[in-house]
C-alpha cells in the first residue's frame, strides 16, 4: 500500500505541534490525495489536551478555508475526534473519530488511561487496588459504548489502554481476562461502526513496537466483517505517514486485502 491520506491529525488547536496548512503542504508533498483533520472535541473532564469551544469554531472556520484554497491540489476533509465523554456535537463534520480516552471511576473521577505509565500506575494502585484486569475490564466496558455514543464513522486507537504495556510489562495482554473484555466491546461496537482506524501513533510518542490494535483484535473484526483504515494519528510534521507500510502487512496478516480511503466524501476501498 502506498500512503496516499490520513485523517487522524491534530493541529495547534489542540495538543498537535503544527498548523493546518504545514500539514497539508507536507501532505502535498507527499503526493496525497487527501489529508482530513481531526481536532479533540471539546471535552470539559480534561481541558489540556483538547480544543476550546471558542477554538472549535475558529478550527472549523479555517479547515473549510483551507479546503477552498486547495481545492485544486488536495482534497482536505474538515474531521473531529470525538471521545466518549467529549460534548455533543452538532456541526456537520466530514466524518468523526470515535475514541476512549478515559475512564469514569465511582467517586466521579476520570482516570487517562494515556497520560504517562506513572500516572496509569497510580491510578490502577488506587481505583483498581493494583488489579489491571480489573482496569482493563472497567475501559472497555466504557469502549463498548464508544459508537453508540459518538456515532463515529472510524473507531480511534481501539486498545489505547496498551499504550504503556509494551511486552506486556503491566499486565499479560495473552491473559483470558483481558482478550474477553477486548473482544467482547469489539463485539459490541462492530456491528455500529465496523470501521476501525490501525493506529501508528504510539510507535512514534510512545515507543511501542506495533500499531494498534492488537493482531488478535484485527483477526475477530475481520471475522466480524470490520473494515480498516490506516492513520498516523499525528502530532507533528514527521509523523504524518508514520509506518503506514508496516500498519498495511499488520492488516493483510491479519486477512485484510483492502483498507479504506475518504475519496470524493465517500469512503472507498484501496487495496492494501
Amino acid at each position: 500500500m502506498t500512503s496516499s491520506s490520513n485523517l487522524h491529525t491534530h493541529t495547534t488547536y489542540c495538543d498537535g505541534k503544527n498548523t493546518a496548512r504545514e500539514l497539508i503542504q507536507r501532505a502535498i508533498v507527499l503526493g496525497w490525495e487527501s489529508i482530513g483533520f481531526s481536532g479533540h472535541a471539546y471535552t470539559s473532564c480534561d481541558t489540556e489536551y483538547c480544543m476550546s469551544r471558542e477554538g472549535t469554531q475558529a478550527y472549523q472556520r479555517e479547515i473549510l478555508s483551507l479546503q477552498q484554497e486547495y481545492k485544486d491540489t488536495i482534497q482536505v476533509y474538515l474531521g473531529i475526534e470525538q471521545d466518549v465523554f467529549s460534548e455533543e456535537i452538532s456541526f456537520p463534520y466530514d466524518y468523526i473519530i470515535g475514541s476512549t480516552h478515559y475512564i469514569r471511576c465511582d467517586d466521579g473521577a476520570y482516570v487517562a488511561v494515556d497520560a504517562s505509565r506513572e500516572k496509569t500506575v497510580a491510578a490502577v494502585k488506587r481505583y483498581f487496588g493494583g488489579d489491571y484486569y480489573r482496569y482493563a475490564q472497567a475501559y472497555y466496558r466504557q469502549a463498548a459504548q464508544v459508537a453508540a455514543v459518538t456515532g463515529c464513522d472510524i473507531v480511534g486507537h481501539f486498545d489505547l489502554i496498551t499504550k504503556f504495556n509494551e511486552g506486556s510489562c503491566l499486565f499479560d495482554e495473552s491473559d483470558p481476562r483481558y482478550r474477553s473484555a477486548a473482544l467482547e466491546a469489539l463485539e459490541q461496537v462492530t456491528p455500529t461502526c465496523p470501521l476501525f482506524e490501525i493506529n501508528t501513533g504510539a510507535m512514534l510518542r510512545a515507543g511501542r513496537s506495533a500499531p494498534y490494535p492488537a493482531a488478535f483484535l484485527l483477526r475477530h473484526l475481520q471475522h466480524l466483517g470490520g473494515q480498516v483504515i490506516i492513520t498516523s494519528d499525528c502530532h507533528q510534521l514527521k509523523g504524518l505517514d508514520w509506518n503506514f507500510s508496516e500498519a498495511a502487512e499488520l492488516a493483510k496478516s491479519c486477512g485484510f486485502r483492502y483498507g479504506k480511503i475518504l475519496r470524493n466524501g465517500v469512503f472507498a476501498d484501496v487495496l492494501l
